[in-house]
């Protein structure tokens, strides 16, 4: 039988399953899974900081709902909607925290302005969660989950009367209590 005579050792690389190498990926994986290192302390890119506090999320949503307020005013605007009011509902119902009510000149412009404040409101990241009234354009209702929008004709603005019902300034919040 012959005997192969080939040198049994071999020069590691990197690559080759050599024991530096291997404890060079393991240490790189250790990273950036964030494992605490020595002492088991971890940094603020590590994951220090806690859970936000209850402040830090009144915060960032009141931030949210400042947005979404100013997205929705010049949107209508930039469609030249009519009589823009903002009501603040939040003690009168749970459904939303804000009302806004403007008026079209025309089914057509009413059915644009809704359109358009769709497109405005998805642009700037607030998914509207229903729009209503579309089909016919004398009221289309959006609802923006903490705002409701409402785009109506004139007469039929009149008719309902919504400014009189949901508008509850403090002076009249005391009467009515």
């Amino acid at each position: 039988m012959p005997v192969n005579k080939q040198s049994k050792t071999k020069s590691k690389k990197a690559g080759d399953g050599a024991p530096g190498a291997a404890k060079t990926r393991r240490s790189t994986k250790a990273k950036i899974a964030g494992k605490p290192k020595g002492d088991g302390t971890r940094t603020v890119a590590q994951g220090a900081a806690g859970p936000p506090t209850a402040a830090d999320k009144a915060k960032a949503a009141a931030a949210r709902a400042a947005s979404l307020k100013a997205v929705v005013i010049n949107a209508l605007d930039d469609m030249k909607a009519l009589e823009i009011k903002v009501l603040d509902v939040r003690g009168l119902t749970d459904v939303a925290d804000t009302m806004v009510i403007a008026s079209g000149t025309s089914d057509r412009h009413v059915r644009s302005v809704a359109q358009k404040l769709v497109e405005k409101t998805k642009a700037a990241g607030f998914r509207p969660h229903g729009v209503e009234g579309q089909q016919d354009s004398d009221w289309v209702l959006i609802d923006l989950n903490e705002m409701i929008v409402h785009v109506m004709l004139p007469r039929v603005r009149e008719f309902y009367g919504l400014e009189k019902l949901w508008d509850m300034t403090q002076p009249k919040r005391a009467a009515r209590a």
